[in-house]
């Protein structure tokens, strides 16, 4: 009987947190998305946007890399099970030692990443042009310091999110969009009112201001909670030392995936002005609910199952991150159909105008087909990879990690080059290499923990497919009534169409997915209705 209530216990606060993580991301995704449309109606998707966008590559793969990656994962780890046998005490000083080690390590990389630019950026832009790479470099020795701050940042959303506090680190990231938008159009404007190639420098500006945001805006609920920082240069200490070596594996693992987004951005800087542009405006629709949902129930997961191994109940491990995992299927399979078959009429009403052309727009939603086909991978992996580091078996993301560096690089050449579809085959690779991580990880941990409620997890996607078919139906609809125009209608009555096909399209899966007795839907629906005392 206990085991039962303290499962249901856990699955309660699963859900809750992972509804207000959710919410928060969500509000973040809506921001970005925001800023993504405007720098594309003011600059379009052509060589001044593509430069923008290849000097930001490298602060933010590190950031992803580093920051949002490796130490976040294995900081979370290790600080959670320092409070779940130590105390919070001994978890303090572990947070000082990593957040001093944290300042010294990346102003370093920072100095440094500055310094070599020109020799970085050649590598990674091989096909820009004299003139698009001098830009290209300035703007990224102004973006460097970003790594400093929102490695900061990712630390302390992991004494947060450990303390149980997932609402206030979640919107952290809002305040980075909302303060690169202001400041960046507002610099933007004050030293190019025409928004040239120098406006472009006020941008790089304002995405510094936005990472100060991001990593001041959690201080208040930091202090709340009882840390009080103190610079502590003692790092030959057990934590640190257990955090560094979930690192190292972490980072050889995450550098995989990075090496594959270079290798992407290399391919792409080759075909001209704007596939740049395309694919990364794609890849930040295919991020919002990505983001939403995968990056929300990994975050909630992650403390959880990392206790759960800490104190040996790997029954409560195995329930947590099945579920997790069933959830982030039922969110996406839905999210991902829907991008897939309402592409052109999505990227036409929120991008389609400055100077961002309907050529543009179809291009993008090209991208945009193809990434959607990776979105469920993508996510199930943000909820799967980071276990493996709770139990302690680093080094199996790393081994996989390194087939995909391979896999991606042959998939480039067969379908960028050799079947020639140019950008959406760099779209197609990236989702197929994310596909055959997932399935590797999944049997690697299934056999590890001696089994992953496999047979729940294909009856529950098995229904989700069956209201993904009928969600699927209404978004062919939607779309046939559209009949292909998308691009020539007014924008209003595109608006209005894809709303109305989305609500009904959301309504009839979510209702079917009901009926047809989806657990992970029935708790959100117990849940709403305890929050509403109906």
């Amino acid at each position: 009987m206990a085991s039962v209530t303290t499962s249901s216990e856990e699955t309660k606060k699963t859900t809750g947190a992972a509804g207000v993580v959710g919410l928060a991301v969500m509000c973040s995704r809506i921001l970005g998305l925001v800023r993504e449309m405007a720098f594309a109606a003011l600059f379009g998707a052509g060589k001044n946007l593509d430069a923008f966008l290849m000097a930001f590559r490298l602060p933010n793969l590190l950031r992803d890399l580093f920051a949002e990656g490796a130490l976040s994962t294995a900081f979370i780890t290790t600080f959670s099970k320092k409070i779940a046998t130590e105390g919070d005490e001994s978890a303090w000083r572990l947070g000082n030692k990593m957040a001093t080690l944290t300042v010294v390590f990346m102003s370093s990389v920072t100095l440094l990443g500055m310094v070599f630019t020109p020799q970085l950026m050649r590598i990674m832009a091989t096909g820009f042009s004299p003139e698009k790479m001098e830009i290209t470099i300035l703007l990224a020795r102004i973006m460097w310091p970003f790594i400093l701050l929102v490695s900061l940042a990712a630390l302390v959303m992991g004494m947060l999110n450990a303390k149980h506090i997932f609402g206030a680190p979640a919107m952290a990231s809002s305040y980075f969009n909302l303060g690169s938008i202001l400041s960046g159009i507002a610099l933007g404007w004050w030293i190019d009112p025409h928004f040239g190639p120098r406006a472009l420098i006020g941008l790089s500006i304002g995405t510094l201001v936005g990472g100060l945001w991001q990593l001041t805006a959690q201080f208040p609920c930091l202090w709340r909670v009882g840390f009080r920082f103190k610079p502590d240069f003692q790092w030959k200490d057990e934590g640190v030392r257990t955090v560094l070596m979930l690192m190292g594996p972490a980072v050889v693992a995450a550098s995989a995936v990075q090496v594959n987004v270079l290798v992407n951005s290399s391919f792409a800087s080759t075909l001209g002005d704007g596939p740049v542009s395309w694919l990364s405006i794609a890849f930040r629709l295919m991020q919002l609910p990505l983001g939403v949902f995968g990056v929300a129930i990994g975050t909630v997961t992650l403390p959880l199952v990392s206790k759960s191994a800490a104190v040996g109940n790997m029954e409560e491990f195995r329930s947590i991150l099945a579920r997790g995992m069933r959830m982030a299927f039922l969110l996406t399979v839905p999210s991902a159909v829907g991008l897939v078959i309402l592409a052109e009429p999505i990227i036409s009403v929120l991008y389609q105008r400055g100077l961002f052309t309907a050529v543009m727009a179809r291009e993008t939603a090209g991208a945009l087909q193809f990434y959607a086909i990776g979105l469920v991978a993508y996510s199930a992996l943000k909820v799967l990879t980071p276990a493996f580091y709770a139990i302690n078996k680093k080094t199996t993301p790393m081994m996989v990690s390194f087939l995909a560096i391979g896999t991606n690089l042959l998939m480039n050449w067969i379908f960028t080059l050799h079947l020639g579809w140019g950008h959406r085959g760099l779209a197609f690779s990236t989702s197929l290499v994310a596909s055959i991580n997932l399935i590797i990880l999944y049997l690697l941990m299934k056999k590890q923990v001696k089994g992953l409620e496999t047979a729940r997890l294909f009856l529950t996607l098995g229904k989700i497919s069956i209201s993904a078919v009928l969600l699927g139906l209404v978004c062919w609809g939607g779309n046939r009534v559209g009949l292909g125009n998308w691009a020539t209608m007014h924008f209003m009555p595109k608006l209005v169409l894809l709303i109305l096909t989305i609500s009904l399209a959301s309504l009839l899966f979510f209702g079917s997915a009901f009926w047809l007795g989806v657990e992970e839907v029935h708790d959100v629906v117990r849940m709403a209705r305890r929050k509403l005392r109906v």
